[in-house]
């Protein structure tokens, strides 16, 4: 095993598509950080997942923030507070939780944290050339079982950021455009699409997690959107398209858990 780095920012998103939470520390379980994508709203119209992958049938999503009231565990996953536009705090506990939910949404739909049998959510395609089937929506699948689009756990390097501002110096390429579960901080000075290289490898994070780097990350419109203090910036995503054939950090899959935290050291194992 070799050092490569260590952990810089651990995040959790406890409802899919809303802005989530930076924590210290996080048990690391076969479907990822506890507590991760916990939740999702659900259109009770199609049974279908809402999800800022649709910005033009879902535009505010990124104005909710979602966060846990009490750290869950994994044979309790504790109660939630959503963050309205308007500043209004509401809870998963409450009954009319949906109901509420449905009028700030002006549409019908429930927040479950059961997963339909079909898991499926629509998908906008930004109306840039560089994208195929530009200006559409279709069906996405995802994961079955989950709530995650493609992998369990979103990694993504502080390299890459660096490397896409040389890109793009007048992009602001903030860590929340991608919505990682955990950003690490590489020992070389090197910058690039790093995790490029790890496809295929295994890292192992502290002293008992092992993850299998799965796939690389393909971006889509919500690296886009605008939330809290960033803009809307198309130019994002081209120069992802452009520099790296979409890409931007990698999913990786469970092959041991147990606790993470800020600072453990990041090992790849070859």
């Amino acid at each position: 095993m070799k050092n490569i780095g260590s952990v810089k920012l651990l995040l959790r998103y406890p409802v899919k598509s809303m802005i989530g939470e930076t924590i210290e520390t996080t048990v690391i379980t076969n479907k990822g950080l506890l507590g991760d994508r916990a939740y999702a709203l659900i259109d009770t119209t199609n049974n279908k997942i809402i999800s800022a992958k649709n910005p033009r049938k879902w535009p505010n999503l990124f104005s909710y923030h979602a966060k846990f009231v009490n750290e869950p565990t994994e044979n309790n996953i504790t109660d939630i507070q959503i963050t309205l536009p308007n500043n209004n705090t509401i809870y998963s506990r409450q009954e009319d939780i949906s109901e509420v939910l449905s009028s700030a949404f002006n549409s019908k739909i429930k927040l479950s944290s059961i997963v339909p049998d079909k898991v499926q959510l629509e998908e906008y395609f930004a109306d840039i050339k560089e994208v195929k089937n530009k200006d559409s929506v279709a069906d996405a699948n995802m994961a079955k079982g989950t709530f995650f689009d493609l992998g369990t756990i979103h990694i993504l390097t502080t390299s890459t950021i660096k490397q896409l501002k040389k890109l793009y110096p007048e992009g602001d390429f903030h860590i929340d455009r991608f919505r990682p579960n955990i950003v690490i901080d590489l020992d070389s000075e090197d910058i690039g699409f790093i995790e490029n290289e790890w496809v295929g490898k295994k890292i192992m994070i502290g002293d008992e997690v092992v993850l299998s780097i799965k796939e690389l990350t393909p971006r889509c419109v919500m690296t886009t959107l605008k939330q809290d203090s960033l803009v809307k910036d198309v130019n994002i995503l081209k120069t992802a398209i452009k520099n790296n054939n979409g890409n931007i950090g990698v999913y990786a899959d469970v092959i041991s858990g147990g606790i993470i935290k800020n600072n453990d050291l990041i090992k790849i194992i070859e």
